[in-house]
């Protein structure tokens, strides 16, 4: 077997050319935008830090979705570029997830948890539908591998949100909410750095043997 068919190459066109996989994109695409809309009006009306990191991040899933579409039939290399503008933006959520848990930490603001719990267990609920729909495809380009991880980050950060609802109605404070949303920036941080890679290894030349 040749090195592109280890590494996935034989295999990632047929899939991405695949009826069914577009479908599923489709839905994503649906689910996350409605669940931007859901997640923002909950974090402003609960002071949360974690629910307005998870509808900025489904709006940002939502429109790599529609990249993904849109490269969908083109060659590896503009899957490729597409995955690599999807880490960048990935990290520049995690950027912006830890200056918020900054900020909100400095204005000592809480929470109102009944709202952060609901929610989030509504978005768990999203992001698990989307993550089984994609689950296939998990170990596709790096366009494709991409598209797995937001789903799957996503179903941790909505844990997480819930753990964070759990804890700030507990203690009467917002460093539960607060400390969810720097782990939900971390994590971002680290899936755009997986994607980024693989993105900049699959535009990497070939060598003139292969």
């Amino acid at each position: 077997m040749s090195d592109s068919c280890g590494s996935h190459g034989c295999a990632t066109p047929a899939a991405s050319q695949s009826p069914r996989y577009r479908r599923v994109l489709w839905a994503a695409l649906i689910i996350n935008l409605a669940m931007f809309g859901v997640e923002l009006a909950g974090g402003l009306s609960s002071g949360s830090v974690s629910l307005l990191a998870d509808a900025v991040d489904f709006f940002g899933d939502a429109a790599n979705y529609g990249i993904s579409l849109l490269v969908l039939g083109m060659a590896l290399t503009w899957r490729a570029r597409a995955a690599l503008f999807k880490g960048l933006s990935m990290g520049a959520f995690g950027i912006f997830v830890l200056g918020r848990a900054a900020w909100s930490a400095a204005s000592g603001t809480v929470p109102e948890p009944m709202t952060m719990g609901a929610i989030g267990a509504l978005a768990l609920l999203a992001n698990v539908s989307v993550a089984a729909m994609l689950y296939a495809w998990r170990e596709g380009d790096a366009n494709m591998r991409s598209v797995w991880l937001c789903s799957r980050n996503d179903a941790i950060g909505n844990v997480a949100v819930m753990a964070a609802a759990l804890g700030v109605f507990g203690t009467g404070s917002g460093w539960p909410d607060l400390a969810v949303a720097s782990v939900m920036g971390v994590l971002a941080l680290t899936a755009a750095r997986s994607v980024i890679q693989q993105a900049r290894a699959e535009l990497r030349p070939l060598p003139a043997h292969a």
